[in-house]
C-alpha cells in the first residue's frame, strides 16, 4: 500500500501558498484598477482640454486688449482729471497683471495636460524624434503635483542640470514617460515619508539631470530620501515586489521601467544607493534605434 507523501520542511506551507497567491490576486486586481483609472484620466484629461484652450486663447486676448486700452489711456490722459487718470492707469495695470498671471497659470497646466496625454495614448513600439529634456522636464511637474494632490503638505526642493547638447532621440515617448514617471513618484514618496518621520531640519531635494554620452544619452533622477536597503536592493525590479504599505504600490513600477529601457530600448538601468541619504536611478539609452 503506498505510504502518503510527506511534505518536505523547506517546501511551502498550504498556508503560505494561500498567503502567496492571495497577495497576487490583490495585486493584479490593482493593475487592473489603475488601468481603468488610466482610461478615465484620458478621459478627463481630453474634457479639460478644450475649455483650457478657450482660457489659454483668451488670456492672450485680452492681454492684446488691455495693451490697446494702455493706448487708449495715454490720448485721454490730458482730458482726465489727475486722480482719475492714476485710478485708471492702475486698473488697467492690475487687469494686465491678472491676465499675465492666467496666461502662465494656463500654459503651465497645459504642459501638465500635454504630459498626461503622452502618458496615457500613443502607439505602442512607435518611435518618435523625442526631447528628452522637455520631456522629463513635464513628468517632473507632473509627479510632483501628483504627490501635492494626494498630500497638500508635500512640497520638494527640485534642482536639474539638462544637457542641450542632446537634441532629439528616437524612443517611445509614452513609454519612456512611463519610466520617468515612476522613479518621480518613488523619489518624492521617499522623501515625503522621510519628511514624516524626520525630527530634524530636513528638506527634501529632487535632482534630475541629462548628459550627452555621444552614442548614448545618460539621465539622472536622485533624491534624498531614505535609500533601499541592503537587503532589497536584489529584488528591486522583480515583478510585484514593493516595500511601500498595501495601497500605495503595486510593485510593477521598477519591473515595467526595466523591461522598457533594457528589453524596448537596448539601454541600461542601474542603482545608486546609500540606505538612510538617497538613492539615484541611472538610465543610459542609445541615440540610434537598434
Amino acid at each position: 500500500m503506498d505510504q502518503p507523501l510527506e511534505e518536505s520542511s523547506d517546501s511551502f506551507s498550504r498556508e503560505d501558498l494561500l498567503t502567496q497567491l492571495n497577495e497576487t490576486r490583490k495585486q493584479l486586481t490593482e493593475c487592473e484598477k489603475m488601468a481603468s483609472l488610466g482610461q478615465l484620466t484620458a478621459g478627463i484629461v481630453h474634457e479639460i482640454k478644450n475649455p483650457l484652450n478657450f482660457i489659454n486663447n483668451f488670456s492672450e486676448l485680452t492681454s492684446d486688449l488691455v495693451k490697446e486700452l494702455m493706448e487708449f489711456k495715454e490720448k485721454l490722459s490730458s482730458s482726465l482729471p489727475p486722480g482719475e487718470a492714476t485710478y485708471l492707469e492702475e486698473l488697467l495695470n492690475d487687469l494686465g497683471s491678472n491676465v499675465q498671471k492666467i496666461k502662465e497659470h494656463g500654459i503651465r497646466a497645459e504642459s501638465i495636460i500635454r504630459g498626461m496625454l503622452l502618458y496615457a495614448h500613443g502607439k505602442s513600439g512607435e518611435r518618435l524624434p523625442t526631447d528628452i529634456n522637455a520631456m522629463l522636464a513635464e513628468y517632473v511637474n507632473l509627479g510632483y503635483h501628483g504627490m501635492r494632490a494626494s498630500d497638500n503638505m508635500f512640497n520638494i526642493k527640485m534642482e536639474s542640470n539638462y544637457d542641450p547638447s542632446i537634441g532629439m532621440i528616437n524612443v517611445v515617448p509614452q513609454d519612456i514617460g512611463r519610466v520617468f514617471l515612476n522613479l518621480i513618484n518613488n523619489a518624492c514618496y521617499s522623501t515625503l515619508m522621510k519628511k514624516k518621520s524626520s525630527t530634524g531640519n530636513y528638506s527634501p531635494i529632487l535632482f534630475t539631470a541629462t548628459k550627452n554620452l555621444g552614442d548614448r544619452v545618460e539621465i539622472r533622477v536622485r533624491d534624498n530620501g531614505n535609500g533601499i536597503p541592503p537587503a532589497v536592493m536584489g529584488k528591486i525590479f522583480n515583478p510585484f515586489f514593493t516595500t511601500k504599505p498595501a495601497g500605495f504600490g503595486t510593485g510593477l513600477g521598477l519591473s515595467i521601467s526595466f523591461d522598457i529601457i533594457v528589453n524596448e530600448h537596448h539601454g541600461e538601468i542601474k542603482v545608486d544607493t546609500k540606505e538612510g541619504e538617497f538613492a539615484e536611478f541611472i538610465i543610459t539609452l542609445p541615440t540610434e534605434n537598434i
